[in-house]
């Protein structure tokens, strides 16, 4: 089971934290855009080299002491094909130094489009006879807000293809309550929805008694992520809100069992643009350490979450 395979690297690492790779060009430093910017010129290819060359820098600086990445595809999609060729690489690199690659996609759709998101991010496709993978990802997030049908055909494939998925069930951005905390039948519909998640997680159970079927529970919500854990106590959580949008780990503990097992927490700017934290440029203030603050700022956070939980 892939839940077992992140679990283990958790554990090998003692670290529960994922590195988003969601690069900005104001995040890369001058030395690495400026390279591109002037060989390919003010261009989509430009910007997408220089993403793929800074995270090339940040997995090779923390792949030994975190035990996944999740690159956001927004970020690589709007700059077009160039873009997504910086996203295909991005995962392949984290895959060769053993790092778990969540592919942050937040798909919803149903029937044959299901299917064939299905088969592009997590599945196979076959094209006369020949079976070709296409992102190499290990989970990724979806939106269930379709409903069950849009998302049994990435059951199918979590199955047939050792993945997983983290649907979201509770997100951190301050107005998920707008839909995500209305009540029906007594119940608001992220606790039903977690509900579901823990139904559709039922036949992928590892050894160590969590689903590969995830949830995307966000930081800045405690007291729902609390009663999300009973409701779901198979169900492993991904983490988002953490640092810079408010989340603290004190807030995180209700997120883990007695084994300290459970959730993996997510920071994307507070570990790849530490170098631009006051806190890091008086000891990485040359740009080229810039890999060097993310590392750091890895063994902060874990050293953070640690003593909650």
């Amino acid at each position: 089971m892939i839940i077992d395979k992140l679990i283990e690297r958790i554990k090998a690492t003692g670290n529960p934290t994922v590195v988003g790779l969601d690069p900005r060009l104001n995040y890369i430093p001058n030395f690495i855009t400026e390279k591109y910017f002037t060989k390919y010129g003010n261009t989509p290819k430009a910007a997408a080299k220089s993403m793929y060359k800074f995270n090339k820098c940040i997995i090779d600086a923390v792949f030994d002491i975190v035990p996944a990445v999740k690159p956001q595809i927004a970020m690589y999609e709007r700059y077009g094909i160039e873009g997504l060729k910086a996203y295909d690489k991005t995962c392949k690199y984290a895959k060769s130094k053993g790092l778990i690659v969540i592919g942050d996609i937040k798909r919803s759709d149903i029937a044959s489009t299901a299917e064939a998101y299905s088969d592009g991010h997590i599945g196979k496709v076959d094209i006369n006879g020949s079976v070709y993978d296409s992102f190499a990802q290990d989970f990724i997030t979806l939106n269930p807000y379709l409903g069950s049908d849009s998302i049994t055909p990435f059951l199918k494939d979590c199955e047939a293809y050792e993945k997983g998925l983290f649907v979201l069930a509770k997100t951190s951005n301050p107005n998920s309550g707008e839909i995500q905390d209305l009540m029906a039948e007594g119940t608001p519909i992220y606790e039903k929805v977690g509900a579901l998640i823990e139904k559709w997680g039922e036949s992928t159970i590892g050894q160590y008694g969590f689903s590969s079927v995830g949830a995307v529970v966000g930081a800045t919500h405690p007291e729902q992520a609390k009663r999300l854990r009973e409701v779901m106590p198979h169900t492993f959580f991904l983490v988002p809100g953490y640092g810079a949008q408010g989340g603290k780990a004190e807030d995180l503990a209700v997120c883990f069992n007695e084994e300290g097992l459970g959730a993996i927490v997510n920071s994307s700017r507070g570990i790849i643009a530490a170098h631009m934290k006051e806190e890091y440029k008086s000891c990485y203030a040359d740009e080229r350490n810039f890999a060097q603050a993310a590392r750091q700022a890895c063994i902060d956070m874990k050293n953070d979450l640690r003593r909650c939980i």
